[in-house]
């Protein structure tokens, strides 16, 4: 296959602004959809607020992560200009999955903030708002795979790829959110960094980088199984980079910049710094965990950080960052000629050494 040439990365601020033209048309064309079941005003008004505060704002990585790896994958007779907007309508409907996503991921931590907005569902019934958010959003991630490329040679595997991407992170948001203890003390003897490292496997390299380039590839008409697990390979190490500098940002990173609540030492979350700590511990050490790691007591969050940082987590953090960063380089060398160098480079560039 051939491939196209385009300009780097996928922040480029004219494909930024092309998605963002086209996101009243996929908006207006769900309303219309849901126009011809006779929907109540109230109704319509609460899905169009929906998608356009749950799902237009925030960062679009990732979707426009589909359209950069399209460019690059597609033959030159492929990049038409419908296919183009259909690559960036692609790329909307992973930022819908990240926001259906993120709406359960909130409502398990009952977190307020997301990316320093707070949640709509905020001064709402929390349960209940944040469950019909989340059917709405999964109706139009349904709708547009079905409206837009049901007619397409990819379509059942755009459908497949969604789901089983669907299946596994919601699997392992479970198991994350059963190894806390269900909100309550946790089970430290849960965190080891086999059972950290199954979590993050599922639940972040799934759907932030494996599903916005194999999406991209099935589009493009890649078929070789063997090109989708030499990706998969990579996309999974990325995703484990990704978590680890969320884990440690969330802790250490400054909160206006990374954008969330650093909370997951009071919610009791597993993460790479608890892990880390355990296997660095003494047994005095382990006692202050066990009595102070899930709890918002503020001088029993300063003692956990203290630990950390007496442990040299940071600087453990930096050079797991780098020596992974390395790594990464050197197999992306070794990928196959089917999958460019740039599109992973240019991906693990913008992870290095990132601070939001």
């Amino acid at each position: 296959m051939t491939h196209s040439v385009t300009q780097p990365w996928v922040t480029n601020k004219d494909e930024y602004r092309e998605m963002m033209v086209l996101w009243p048309d996929v908006v207006r064309k769900f309303a219309d959809a849901v126009n011809t079941l006779n929907a109540p005003r109230n109704v319509r008004k609460s899905m169009a607020e929906v998608l356009q505060y749950d799902v237009r704002r925030g960062e679009k990585t990732r979707g426009l992560t589909v359209v950069y790896a399209y460019r690059l994958l597609a033959s030159n007779n492929q990049l038409t200009e419908d296919n183009i907007r259909l690559a960036r309508i692609l790329g909307w409907c992973v930022k819908l999955f990240q926001a259906y996503l993120f709406l359960f991921d909130d409502i398990q931590y009952r977190s307020l903030l997301r990316r320093s907005l707070p949640r709509l569902y905020r001064d709402k019934d929390f349960f209940t708002a944040v469950i019909y958010n989340g059917l709405i959003i999964e109706c139009c991630l349904n709708f547009l795979i079905r409206e837009h490329f049901r007619e397409k040679e990819c379509y059942i595997d755009l459908e497949e790829t969604f789901q089983d991407i669907m299946r596994k992170t919601i699997e392992s948001q479970l198991t994350d959110f059963i190894s806390t203890n269900f909100y309550k003390k946790p089970n430290l003897d849960l965190f080891t960094m086999d059972h950290y490292n199954k979590i993050v496997k599922y639940k972040t390299s799934n759907y932030s980088f494996i599903l916005p380039v194999t999406a991209a590839m099935h589009f493009a008409g890649i078929k070789d199984p063997e090109i989708f697990k030499q990706a998969k390979i990579i996309l999974l190490k990325m995703g484990h980079l990704f978590q680890v500098q969320d884990d440690y940002l969330a802790c250490f990173g400054n909160p206006k910049v990374f954008g969330k609540d650093n909370t997951d030492i009071q919610k009791g979350k597993c993460t790479w710094l608890i892990v880390t700590t355990l296997d660095r511990a003494t047994l005095e050490q382990r006692k202050i965990l066990e009595e102070c790691y899930g709890s918002s007591y503020p001088e029993k969050v300063r003692r956990v950080k203290q630990l950390f940082i007496d442990l040299e987590l940071p600087n453990a953090y930096c050079m797991y960052e780098e020596e992974t960063y390395n790594l990464l380089n050197e197999h992306i060398q070794r990928v196959s000629r089917e999958l460019p160098d740039s599109l992973f480079l240019d991906l693990l560039g913008k992870l290095y050494r990132r601070v939001n």
